[in-house]
């Protein structure tokens, strides 16, 4: 007789952490539901969450450890065997050529699990290689820099909660179910959009797309692809020439003389000119700035479309250079609505934190970029496993990623899997990247492990409360993935240091212990957290402190860089030009970014379910674009960009503004032909070069608004 029950965890398939009822026969989830009475998500889950039960069930589960086997194929192995031979080769490789020869790529499913990345970065330390990367640092880095180089509210932006206006520039926190700077999250987006819509909150949305979010905006401003710059010096020209500014705030604030560079840097962006080189009516755009300027309470945030586009450092600079300029912050008395429970207590002084300068962590050997917080840059990965000489990583473990997939440009990438001596992938499917490991470990699943969630919990809009035990029992030979670099530092005999402590050796401990060790230093103890799972707990919300009567930071605008940069702008006649090999007569167009609904990054092709509601990264195209170029609905285009090409499926989409193509990223296979491009989808990451517009700052390279052409193929094509 089936045994049915019903348990309560909450989903990670992305960051937005939604809490779900799941129902087990026989202890195998079946069904996943929303959570009716949950105080914040209201029952809301997205397509992806209700197919967790076909990861349980997907035949292409990996449920035990794989190993290379001489003739290129596969064996089963044991997770000790497998471990003892790992923790050999990565000895054998640390006592030859030192611990940066190991490195770590921790991707978006390392950051879903939060004791994998703390884990993975302790191991790093315990054997001294500073070879240490993730996903961070391939779409986003700008933001940890941009606040470390300008300074940084201490208290924090204003609370989406009581935001009189919000400044979305390109984000869709409708699909995404994230979004930036304490703007609206994944925690039942659609409601309570509505909802903070009818009290009166304005929304003004920057995104070449008409997306969900831009539907309802107030004003949107469907921006050229790659023009967000320009955009945003326009909107500082209108509020300060205006004086819409918060005068007050920034003579107090800001650091003397920064406000008049700021106005001599901006002058050149006039209305008619922003409005001509942006494609946008002047109205709107002047009318956009006195809406952002007008309310009492803002916040101005951007997503990954504009961080992976040209100038994505001065993007992200603009962007907080407008919330400081309109005081978008919390003050003296405020309340924080975000919850950061899992953070040590913080000041939270209504006063600038900073500046600290540019990043000054290790330096890579290529292209005079440094390490930040901790990590290396991503997009430099590739060249230092594949170009030999001092430093050269020789082994690569890769902890809920796929390289492959995500990394940009995949000519290197395919160079640096063939390159290296180990590679470990900790993965539930046969991904891309895993296709080239020596050893693939299978880990347990969201459901079979207790967890919390480390992103959101510095952005629910409310101070919510969020923990789960583990309801699924594994079946196989799994292990979770910071038990992987545990088990091998304890072949390595070195000990892993985490906040509370060492992780104990000798007996391996359990998920909730090393979570305790992760959080020691939480505000709100792990064991509140854990009874109070579901809850909104306002009695451990923070105050707003008034600053030290001693503070000195101040937040710096006009940096000669970038106001040096947005010079370089206004010289250009569209931000293609910074790619060498550009050029305007056959790159006509500008291929975007975008998320889809039944997809996160690479996740989601492997489930039936989610197959079929996407089965391949259609091109999406304007239907006047599609007409001049006699392309139909599922009929192939090749698209080029200075650097590579792909084969796509071309799909009309009238939201899409013409001249731009929105494909997601993360698809195909693991070849430089796209044969199987309908079932398996083409990768943008073929169409980039990190050495060829990149950020100079974070060596962000540009993997949105690429400059390309676009002609139609016949079918033909894949045969060849």
């Amino acid at each position: 007789m089936t045994t049915i029950e019903t348990r309560r965890s909450f989903c990670r398939i992305c960051h937005a952490a939604c809490p779900i009822d799941v129902e087990l026969h026989d202890g195998r989830p079946v069904k996943v539901s929303g959570v009716d009475d949950d105080p914040i998500f209201k029952g809301y889950t997205c397509v992806k969450g209700r197919q967790i039960p076909d990861q349980f069930t997907d035949p292409g589960r990996i449920d035990n450890p794989l190993r290379r086997t001489a003739d290129g194929g596969w064996e089963q192995v044991d997770s000790a065997t497998a471990l003892d031979e790992v923790a050999a080769r990565l000895r054998a490789i640390i006592d030859e050529h030192g611990p940066r020869a190991v490195a770590t790529y921790t991707g978006t499913g390392g950051y879903q699990n939060a004791p994998s990345h703390p884990v993975a970065m302790a191991f790093h330390r315990a054997i001294g290689s500073l070879s240490y990367y993730t996903s961070v640092t391939i779409d986003q880095p700008m933001k940890r820099t941009a606040a470390m180089r300008m300074g940084m509210w201490e208290a924090g932006p204003n609370n989406f909660n009581d935001a009189d206006v919000l400044l979305a520039i390109g984000y869709n926190p409708m699909v995404s179910s994230f979004s930036p700077n304490g703007g609206l999250q994944g925690t039942d987006p659609f409601a309570t959009l509505r909802r903070r819509k009818a009290e009166g909150m304005k929304l003004v949305v920057v995104d070449p797309r008409r997306t969900e979010l831009a539907a309802q905006a107030d004003i949107h401003l469907q921006v050229r692809p790659g023009e967000d710059p320009t955009l945003l010096a326009g909107l500082i020209r209108v509020i300060l020439d205006e004086d819409l500014h918060d005068a007050e705030f920034c003579e107090q604030w800001v650091e003397p003389g920064h406000i008049d560079a700021l106005r001599v840097a901006v002058d050149p962006y006039t209305p008619v000119y922003v409005a001509d080189r942006c494609g946008i009516d002047a109205d709107d755009l002047v009318a956009a700035a006195r809406m952002f300027a007008g309310g009492t309470r803002g916040i101005a945030g951007n997503g990954t479309g504009p961080s992976m586009a040209p100038h994505p450092s001065l993007m992200e600079h603009l962007t907080q250079t407008l919330n400081v300029l309109c005081n978008r912050f919390l003050q003296a008395g405020d309340t924080v609505h975000t919850s950061s429970f899992l953070q040590p207590e913080p000041p939270a002084r209504a006063q600038v934190l900073g500046p600290f300068g540019l990043p000054n962590g290790p330096e890579s050997r290529f292209r005079g970029l440094r390490g930040i917080g901790g990590e290396m840059p991503c997009t430099t990965l590739a060249q230092e496993i594949a170009t030999p000489g001092d430093g050269q990583v020789r082994a690569l473990i890769v902890n809920g990623g796929n390289p492959v997939a995500a990394w940009p440009d995949m000519v290197r990438t395919l160079e640096a899997m063939e390159s290296l001596e180990l590679l470990v992938v900790i993965d539930h499917r046969m991904t891309q990247t895993a296709e080239f490991a020596d050893y693939v470990f299978a880990p347990r699943l969201a459901l079979e492990r207790a967890d919390v969630p480390p992103f959101m919990d510095r952005w629910f809009r409310e101070p919510y409360a969020c923990y789960t035990p583990a309801i699924v029992e594994p079946t196989g030979d799994q292990l979770n993935d910071w038990e992987v670099y545990w088990e091998i530092a304890e072949r390595l005999d070195v000990t892993l240091e985490l906040p509370g402590g060492p992780i104990p050796r000798g007996d391996r401990p359990s998920d909730d212990d090393v979570l305790d060790l992760i959080y020691y230093n939480s505000r709100v103890p792990l064991s509140v957290i854990r009874e109070r799972s579901g809850e909104v707990l306002w009695e451990y919300a923070i105050e707003v402190k008034p600053a030290d009567p001693d503070a000195s930071g101040r937040f710096l605008l006009a940096l000669e860089d970038h106001m040096e940069e947005l010079g370089q702008v206004y010289n250009e006649s569209t931000s293609a030009e910074v790619m060498a090999g550009f050029d305007p007569a056959v790159h006509r167009f500008r291929l975007i970014s975008r998320r889809l609904k039944s997809h996160l990054n690479s996740l989601g092709g492997e489930l039936a379910g989610l197959r079929r509601k996407n089965p391949t990264n259609y091109a999406y195209m304007n239907p006047e674009d599609m007409a001049s170029l006699g392309v139909d609905d599922e009929s192939l285009v090749r698209i080029a960009s200075p650097y590579g090409s792909l084969i796509g499926v071309a799909k009309m989409a009238p939201d899409v503004r013409a001249g731009a193509i929105s494909m997601a990223h993360s698809w195909g296979g693991t070849t430089m032909d796209d044969g199987g491009v309908r079932e398996v989808g083409a990768p943008t990451n073929r169409l980039i070069d990190v050495e060829n517009g990149y950020c100079h700052i974070t060596g962000q390279a540009i993997q949105s608004s690429i400059p390309v052409s676009v002609e139609a193929v016949s079918d033909e094509v894949l045969a060849s």
